[in-house]
């Protein structure tokens, strides 16, 4: 059970004097071996100053042991043009707000007047409630919009002071998991000063802000040829007067940790050695498919989360351990780790070797229950006045023994995020073990970084969610035609999307042309096809159940479960006179038609059981179904059939999923069931003017604008208006639509119901 206690600071107890003597040798390039070094002259001696810094940025965030995704932060004090006076002015430029170090770009860094800044601490000070977490503190942060160098609408950081408190041209704030690991030891003072040698100052805990600011200028002040500070549970803050000097202390201030924790390393006996064996790869796969639905569904109280799988060797050597349950229940220390990891995961009981699917999901109910008890208990203990509602009391965070971890989050960037921060956390816990004790931060320091008011306030602000951003959307038959164009619509409204394809080259395709316009996310764990982004490609033929229930199962290690599927996947085959060659084409229009929606509907039917979230099933029929007419006898009989198979569905899948179609018609462009031959096999039937050395686009469009005569509204029928249907059916806009087939045919009145 977690501590509730309060921690209250005053200036004059943050300033530890180190007088060791011992000499700070720096490193060469190839003496780094716990840390990357990836600087190079040649690429910077060529950038200007403020592509020098982001340069230095990136590299640091690249290496996850120095800093983790949108932790820390880097500055540089450049001399810039003032655009109104044109005279040379000293520029603070620092990493803003919400930026990520690994991939941040000029955009991400705020730029402020250092002499403006300067001038911020006598306001400061003249402020009736200054003071640590009082309110004072919090309104300098609407200071910074007023020191803005040339109209920058980036919006400054927290950390902002740390930066311009310190003399020299370039600082850096990382978040090492060896330094980290230094600071969270009951002993964090003594071992500063063994490991650096009087070149790293301390400083106990502090909550980032105006008063730390102040603090570590304190220290640095009085501490003349220090390299950097320590700062309790938090990480460490360095400068130099060159970039690249500035870089390389920050890598030998983690190397050295690294290579002191790495000497008292306990080997085979780390976190109190194991307590049991990791699963087999199909054993665990066989127990996440059961249990990942049914935890999602749990979890998702308030709203719907996305999961993400983390079953490497560092993370089953930790859950697998004697001291995973008490470390897990001490909880993070980092504020940027628990601010996505809360203050402690859920340590799930679970023997691997004994327990089965049916334990673990009872285990994982009972442990849900006492972590959202606890998890109230705490907020309830060192809520303040003025504190913001209690939130979500769900673990973000879920650790399994044999297993793994299970990292939510409200989409996959921000999950993928989450287990970072716990490898992180993990990272720093071993190495606090090995050369002392760990220890969390406290819980009322840790419930006033969570519901700070700073940080309530830019959830206020951010955007608010797309549609389906917390949705997964298998699509089947994504690869071209009316599939590819229904993936990219619900990708528009933020849904993860699964490409599913008989070709799985096609699906591929579809899923990196996605991925090119939305991104892969920010966060880079998970084990396998977790480490994914928010759209995949999968192979599938819908006529044989194991290959779909494959699909599914990596459906659910991918994105943690499923919400909507939506099958395109259809085969149109003219028969001829060969009536055994019909029969063949019987069977294979029906296997896919009509089957193949039956065996998709039922299989996912498990996992939305499982669930218990309310799901869509959207089948693609076609306006053919009630048009009688001659050669198209299996493919116009098969969606009559697959019609019907809707309003059957419709029936055995409620209430919990709505189950509807829509019916095309002559939809020619980019359609599979209209290849070239086709094409010209119908232009030649009509008498449309043609010439075969006419590309098939252009052939395609002929042939449309023939088809769209026939309808009411005279407009070609598009992949896009196929899409827009299906995405209205899984909106949610029509929640209350099941059993339905929404006919998308531009008006065909031979189609109009009878």
């Amino acid at each position: 059970m977690l501590q509730y206690c309060s921690i209250v600071y005053t200036s004059n107890q943050f300033l530890f004097l180190l007088q060791s003597q011992e000499i700070f040798m720096p490193y060469q390039p190839d003496d780094f071996k716990h840390v990357k070094y990836l600087w190079e002259d040649h690429v910077a001696d060529n950038l200007d100053p403020i592509e020098n810094l982001i340069y230095r940025s990136n590299i640091l965030g690249d290496d996850l042991s120095i800093t983790n995704t949108g932790g820390g932060n880097t500055s540089a004090k450049l001399i810039e043009k003032d655009p109104i006076t044109g005279k040379e002015v000293e520029v603070l430029w620092v990493k803003g707000s919400g930026g990520d170090l690994r991939t941040s770009v000029k955009e991400n860094f705020a730029s402020l007047y250092q002499e403006k800044l300067n001038s911020l601490n006598d306001v400061y000070q003249s402020f009736p409630d200054k003071g640590y977490k009082l309110t004072g503190e919090d309104r300098m942060v609407s200071m910074f919009p007023h020191c803005v160098f040339n109209l920058n609408p980036r919006a400054s950081s927290i950390d902002t002071p740390l930066h311009f408190m310190i003399n020299e041209k370039h600082v850096d704030h990382m978040h090492s998991n060896s330094v980290i690991a230094v600071a969270t030891c009951k002993d964090q003072l003594e071992l500063t000063e063994t490991i650096w040698g009087g070149k790293l100052a301390y400083m106990p805990w502090i909550r980032p802000g105006w008063e730390a600011a102040l603090m570590v200028k304190d220290t640095y002040e009085s501490n003349k040829g220090i390299a950097g500070i320590l700062m309790g549970q938090h990480g460490h803050i360095s400068w130099a007067d060159t970039s690249k000097a500035c870089y390389e202390m920050s890598l030998e201030i983690a190397e050295k940790a690294a290579r002191y924790i790495e000497e008292h390393d306990k080997g085979e006996l780390t976190f109190g050695g194991p307590k049991c064996n990791s699963l087999t790869e199909n054993e665990r796969t066989s127990l996440l498919r059961e249990f990942l639905p049914v935890a999602r569904g749990l979890i998702s109280t308030e709203k719907k989360f996305i999961a993400t799988v983390q079953s490497d060797e560092t993370i089953l050597r930790f859950v697998n351990s004697i001291d995973a349950p008490r470390l897990a229940e001490m909880g993070t220390s980092c504020p940027d780790h628990f601010l996505r990891t809360k203050i402690k995961p859920l340590y799930v009981e679970f023997d691997p070797q004994k327990d089965d699917a049916k334990a673990l999901i009872e285990n994982f109910k009972n442990g849900l229950q006492g972590y959202q008890e606890d998890y109230a208990a705490y907020y309830n203990a060192c809520k303040r006045e003025g504190s913001p509602a209690m939130r979500d009391p769900s673990p973000t965070v879920v650790l399994i023994p044999g297993i793994g971890m299970i990292a939510w989050g409200k989409n996959k960037s921000e999950s993928r995020v989450t287990a970072e921060f716990y490898n992180c956390a993990i990272e720093v816990m071993r190495g606090a073990e090995a050369i002392s004790e760990y220890q969390g931060l406290p819980a009322q320091e840790a419930f006033d970084i969570e519901y700070w008011a700073l940080e309530e306030a830019k959830l206020q602000r951010m955007p608010n969610e797309k549609p389906l951003a917390r949705d997964v959307v298998v699509v089947i038959g994504a690869g071209d035609g009316i599939g590819k164009a229904t993936a990219h619509r619900v990708a528009k409204e933020g849904a993860h999307v699964v490409c599913a394809d008989l070709k799985l080259e096609n699906a591929e395709r579809t899923a990196k042309e996605l991925t090119d316009i939305y991104g892969q996310g920010i966060g880079v764990a998970g084990t396998g096809i977790s480490a994914c982004g928010p759209a995949i490609a999968l192979q599938v033929d819908i006529t044989k159940r194991e290959t779909v229930e494959a699909l599914f199962t990596q459906v659910l290690l991918a994105y943690g479960g499923l919400d909507k599927v939506i099958v395109t996947a259809g085969v149109f085959i003219a028969e001829g006179t060969d009536l055994v060659k019909n029969d063949q084409i019987f069977d294979v229009s029906f296997g896919v038609n009509v089957k193949g929606g039956y065996v998709v509907g039922t299989t996912a039917q498990k996992i939305w059981e499982a669930q218990g979230l309310q799901g869509s099933l959207v089948l693609t029929t076609s306006v053919n179904a009630a048009v009688s007419k001659k050669g198209s006898l299996a493919y116009d009989t098969s969606k009559a059939a697959a019609n019907h198979l809707v309003r059957e569905l419709a029936v055995t899948l409620s209430p919990l999923v709505n189950v509807n179609a829509l019916a095309p018609a002559t939809v020619v462009q980019g359609s599979n069931m209209f290849p070239r031959e086709r094409v010209i096999s119908s232009l030649t039937k009509y008498d449309i003017t043609h010439d075969e050395s006419e590309s098939t686009e252009e052939l395609r469009n002929k042939l449309a604008q023939f088809y769209a005569q026939r309808t009411l509204t005279k407009q070609p029928i598009t992949p896009d208006d196929q899409a827009e249907a299906a995405y209205l059916l899984v909106s949610g806009q029509l929640s209350k639509t099941t059993g339905q087939v929404i006919s998308v045919d531009g008006g065909l009145h031979e189609a109009f119901l009878r």
